[in-house]
C-alpha cells in the first residue's frame, strides 16, 4: 500500500511542498490540526471546479493506483475504483461552490486506525481575480504513537494543495 508508504516520508514530501505553506496548528494524544494556504491564479469557482476533478490533480503516489472521482454535492464520494472493487477516501459533507468543500475524510493509514477526520477547502476571493486556498485537515481518535505520523499527513496534505494549484493554472498538476 503506497499510502502507508507515504506517511512515512514526511521529510521528503515536506521538501516538495514549494508554493504551499503549512502549519501544525495543533498536536496532542488523540487530535491534530492542519493548515495550509495557497494562492491560486485562478477565480474562486474555476479553483471550486477543479477540486471536483480530483482525479486529475490527485498525486498517484497516495492512492492505490484506481481513478479517482469525487462528486461536489452532499453525501458525494471522494472514492477510487479498483479492478473488482474500490475505497472510499472520504465524503462530502458540505459544498458551497465557489466558497467551500469540507470532506469527512480519514486517509490512507488513518481509516485503519478508526479516527475521524474532516478536509476543508476554503476559497478566498484575492486581489487580481486570484483566489487564496485554506486546506485544513482536522483528525481526532488517535493514540500518541500514531500522532508520530503527523508530519508525513501535513506534508501529504500540502503536497496535495501545491498539485492542486499547478493543476488550476497549468491544466497539468506537476
Amino acid at each position: 500500500m503506497r499510502i502507508l508508504l507515504a506517511v512515512a516520508m514526511a521529510v521528503a514530501l515536506t521538501g516538495l511542498a514549494g508554493t504551499a505553506s503549512a502549519a501544525v496548528k495543533a498536536a496532542a494524544e488523540g487530535r491534530l490540526e492542519l493548515e495550509s494556504t495557497v494562492v491560486v491564479d485562478a477565480s474562486p469557482d474555476k479553483v471550486y471546479a477543479a477540486i471536483g476533478q480530483i482525479g486529475s490533480w490527485w498525486d498517484p503516489a497516495h492512492s492505490y493506483g484506481g481513478k479517482m472521482t469525487l462528486e461536489l454535492k452532499p453525501g458525494g464520494c471522494f472514492c477510487e475504483r479498483l479492478p473488482g472493487g474500490g475505497v472510499k477516501h472520504g465524503e462530502v459533507v458540505l459544498a458551497m461552490p465557489g466558497k467551500l468543500v469540507r470532506l469527512s475524510a480519514p486517509l490512507g493509514p488513518m481509516q485503519d486506525w478508526g479516527v475521524a477526520a474532516a478536509m476543508t477547502f476554503e476559497l478566498k476571493p484575492a486581489e487580481g481575480g486570484k483566489t487564496t486556498v485554506v486546506l485544513g485537515y482536522n483528525a481526532s481518535g488517535f493514540s500518541a504513537a500514531q500522532l508520530k505520523a503527523a508530519p508525513g499527513i501535513d506534508g501529504v496534505v500540502v503536497g496535495q494543495l501545491t498539485r492542486l494549484k499547478t493543476f488550476v493554472e497549468t491544466g497539468k498538476p506537476t
